[in-house]
């Protein structure tokens, strides 16, 4: 349930609030809003609870949360969630793009990346230092070796790190060199790995299961806010379906149901979603049009030569079309992608 505090209530009445509850056995999360503060109140509901607390002093109304996911729901919440990734801010009129190679390679390979994306304009970098493929035989990532280089390439341009973590056991590693947590798709409803990551402050980006409906998607979603992490940016990256024709069908109606459904920051992975470079920047494009908070997208300096996703990965100079072609379309719905227009855009 959410407990609604009046809009004059004072912090001495909010925490007489939040003690009440907890002495109830109820798991409380403050959201302080720019119009109301709301306490989640998750836990066993009885008449004569609810009636102790509507009767506290400062409180408003209490309010019932039908959605299964309570805390990524917009009956908790109805301000979006705007997420601070090294001062980068996903859920805002700013449209972030977080670029970079699919799996960390070689430190020539990484720097060299870095570099073009951070010259193309993208905000933060992606790369892979542990890698969960589908073949036992397939590169695996460089591991620790790899996140160094993620420090190293954060060091020289100044641009923020995500990078996925894989196994419960590795997420105090990772939270060392990154500034966001990925969870990947086939992870999605790894709970152990959720609750993990849930329980440091650092972001994290959710991408969805190959196969996930958006229910279980933001149930995932849940799973990280309850166990105390409310910084969750979440990802499309395409499900699976009968099309062959593109890797995943990238499910763009899924960004409008979520900001519908959640106030969490949702951004989309046309690579993944497509398979095919080819596709990527229409992919990029539709997506900000729906409405999407930001971008992710790999970008690779030989794709012919990549360890991992050569196929669905942009030459620099692609990604630097792809960059300005988003940036008008933000533009036309009222956002941005490039803090300075270029020339091509003021056209």
């Amino acid at each position: 349930m959410i407990v609604v505090m009046e809009p004059g209530a004072t912090d001495e009445m909010i925490e007489q609030v939040i003690k009440r509850l907890r002495d109830f056995g109820f798991d409380v999360h403050l959201s302080k809003g720019v119009e109301r503060t709301v306490i989640g109140a998750i836990g066993e509901k009885t008449a004569e609870k609810i009636q102790q607390i509507e009767a506290t002093p400062g409180v408003q109304r209490i309010i019932p949360i039908l959605q299964p996911y309570k805390l990524a729901s917009k009956e908790f919440r109805q301000e979006r969630t705007q997420v601070n990734v090294a001062g980068v801010v996903f859920g805002g009129a700013h449209v972030p793009v977080i670029a970079g190679p699919c799996a960390v390679e070689s430190r020539e390979q990484l720097l060299e990346t870095a570099r073009l994306v951070k010259a193309a304009g993208a905000h933060l970098l992606r790369g892979g230092a542990y890698k969960p493929r589908t073949s036992p035989y397939s590169f695996q990532g460089l591991a620790e070796e790899g996140l160094k280089l993620l420090a190293e390439a954060r060091e020289e341009t100044g641009l923020g790190i995500v990078t996925e973590v894989v196994n419960p056991r590795d997420v105090e590693t990772v939270a060392e060199y990154a500034d966001m947590f990925q969870i990947g798709a086939r992870n999605m409803q790894n709970f152990t790995l959720l609750t993990e990551v849930g329980r440091t402050k650092k972001p994290v980006l959710l991408k969805r299961g190959l196969s996930a409906t958006i229910n279980e998607w933001l149930m995932a979603a849940e799973y990280i806010i309850s166990a105390g992490n409310p910084h969750v940016v979440l990802c499309e990256r395409g499900i699976r379906t009968f099309e062959t024709e593109t890797r995943n069908t990238l499910d763009l109606s899924a960004v409008v149901a979520v900001h519908e459904l959640s106030h969490l920051p949702v951004i989309v992975d046309p690579s993944h979603g497509t398979g095919k470079w080819k596709y990527v920047t229409g992919m990029a494009k539709a997506g900000v049009a729906a409405g999407a908070d930001g971008l992710i997208v790999e970008v690779h300096p030989r794709p012919e030569e990549a360890l991992s996703d050569g196929p669905q990965s942009l030459r620099p100079e692609v990604f630097e079309q792809m960059m300005k072609a988003v940036d008008q379309v933000a533009r036309a719905v009222g956002r941005y992608v490039l803090e300075q227009p270029c020339a091509a855009n003021l056209a």
